[in-house]
């Protein structure tokens, strides 16, 4: 059974307050509340709180009254008394207040509770109030809870009754899990003093093992950290200031937590990693606490950081992508017909989620918006007019775009523009331009238009020295991961110079548009993420941005 709240002390003093003057009936109704004989106390308390006959004692016998209704489990009428009492200026007002909120969680009306639980001030009153709070909260539904998280986010007995609740439930769902991480994070009370030692210190975890497969020095994990080494040792033969610490984070949310009570983590200048969502959740939630920039190296999908003044994503965002492709269909002026393929990935749906309204919004009509599998790419062509033998005139759109980074998806797509003679332009991700078995130069029209996901610049003068680099320390050329890995780090060591008394997100507003090391650029100014997305033109052998910074 919940334990109520008695506040037994103001018989006291509201006995040495009023000495010799209390009547005696009142005298009689405390006996009975002391006694238990609640509907006896609530009602000889009624006859006491009239101010202007009575004066101050009204105001402690509508706060008795009210205790005696809550015992009576006459909830309304605990909140007819208190209420007032909680809205005026007196002595014990706070105590009025943690009352009423009990009996509000009696009614079954907790947002009205809760509301003034967050009124309470104090130390001493405001943990009452928790105490309180938590004994309902917790059995409240998680769905409850989420739904007014946004409202009570700041109210630590919230999220600490949401985490336990959540704790409870065998099964959790992908965002109740994410959320479950990030509240856990929040309860650790982390933070940082900073080592403010004149060197960029670098804090690298990422998944480099699980609990399945022992470390493994292949995979894009590993890749992604071979750039990241080799740009650490190149800034530091440069004469920066550089340390690396790197940690494997297993894949359990356990280890991580042990990773960030590590003094090198705490003392970071910046953190890069790691992959997974229950694991960047966590780190994300330190991140904020310790005020330390973290990096999430190649995710597009940043809804979740969106309220987090330390979490960034290295790449665009689906929101950025979008815009980006928006702007490239609006550049190519080939019309306003437009048909959308999306592949299964939560970033494709995202973004062709996003696209699509966008569109709409600007006056394109949408032709076909369709999720595809390798079986039906090319299906989703043809279905359009795009087939061999047919020339352009007999299309039904003006352009299409294609959003997948699955080779088995790109192959039959190629295979069939081979074939054809339509010049429809077609827009698809970035990383259709490393697949070995596409020869865009082979093509009867140069009509493939690549939109930029941190896309490397493949001829520049910096890529050919990275290569060569690469391939002295490693036996080998990078791959994608690889060079993204060694351009995060320098767009970091770009931003993170606090000798000069400019902090990272300073840095980064103050520059609307930032060339890129090995990738054609980027734009964070008042973002949590790259909005730089051109969208580039594949002509003789050549990308061509179509879109400018």
């Amino acid at each position: 059974m919940r334990k109520s709240i008695f506040f037994f002390p103001l018989f006291f003093l509201v006995s040495f307050v009023f000495a010799q003057s209390i009547p005696a009936k009142y005298q009689a109704a405390k006996s009975n509340l002391q006694n238990g004989n609640y509907w006896e106390a609530m009602n000889a308390f009624r006859e006491f709180v009239d101010e202007d006959k009575y004066g101050d004692l009204a105001l402690y016998a509508a706060f008795h009254a009210g205790e005696a209704a809550i015992k009576a489990n006459q909830a309304q009428n605990a909140i007819d008394f208190l209420q007032p009492l909680s809205q005026r200026s007196w002595l014990h007002q706070n105590e009025s207040k943690i009352l009423l909120a009990e009996s509000f969680f009696l009614n079954k009306n907790p947002l009205e509770a809760l509301s003034v639980v967050k009124s309470v001030e104090g130390a001493k009153f405001e943990k009452q109030a928790s105490n309180l709070a938590y004994g309902y909260l917790e059995q409240e539904s998680p769905d409850f809870l989420i739904r007014n998280l946004k409202e009570f986010q700041d109210l630590p007995v919230y999220t600490a009754a949401l985490s336990a609740v959540l704790r409870k439930k065998s099964i959790l769902s992908s965002d109740e899990k994410s959320l479950f991480y990030e509240l856990q994070g929040q309860n650790q009370n982390w933070s940082s003093t900073g080592s403010n030692n004149g060197i960029f210190d670098l804090v690298v975890i990422l998944p480099f093992s699980s609990s399945t497969q022992g470390i493994t020095t292949e995979g894009f994990v590993y890749e992604l950290y071979q750039g990241i080494q080799l740009a650490v040792d190149q800034l530091q033969k440069n004469g920066m200031k550089v340390s690396i610490s790197t940690f494997d984070s297993k894949r359990s949310v356990d280890a991580l937590r042990a990773i960030l009570e590590e003094e090198k983590v705490q003392n970071a200048d910046a953190i890069i990693g790691p992959i997974y969502p229950e694991e960047t959740d966590l780190v994300s939630s330190f991140a904020e606490a310790a005020k330390i920039p973290f990096i999430h190296p190649l995710s597009n999908l940043g809804d979740r950081f969106s309220r987090n003044s330390f979490s960034y994503l290295f790449r665009p965002s689906s929101e950025n992508i979008a815009e980006g492709i928006a702007k490239g269909l609006e550049n190519s002026l080939a019309g306003k017909r437009i048909a959308i393929a999306f592949g299964g990935s939560s970033r494709d749906s995202k973004v062709a989620e996003i696209l699509k309204g966008k569109l709409e919004r600007e006056g394109f009509q949408l032709v076909k918006y369709q999720e595809i599998i390798p079986r039906n790419a090319a299906s989703f062509l043809s279905d359009l007019g795009i087939r061999p033998t047919l020339d352009s005139v007999e299309v039904l759109v003006d352009q299409v775009v294609v959003l997948s980074d699955d080779p088995n998806m790109a192959d039959p797509i190629l295979s069939l523009v081979e074939s054809v003679t339509t010049s429809v332009p077609i827009f698809v991700m970035d990383s259709w331009l490393t697949f070995n078995f596409a020869n865009y130069e082979m093509l009867p029209y140069d009509n493939f238009y690549f939109i930029s996901n941190n896309t490397p610049n493949f001829e520049s003068e910096k890529m050919i020295h990275l290569k060569d680099q690469f391939y002295q320390s490693y036996s080998f050329f990078p791959s994608t991961n690889s060079i993204l890995g060694s351009e995060l780090v320098y767009w970091l060591s770009s931003h993170l110079k606090p000798d000069l008394g400019v902090d990272f997100r300073t840095s980064l507003d103050q520059q609307v548009f930032q060339p890129g090391e090995y990738t054609w650029g980027f734009n964070f100014q008042n973002s949590n993420s790259n909005r730089y997305v051109p969208v580039f033109h594949f002509v003789s052998g050549e990308l061509k941005p179509i879109n400018n910074p």
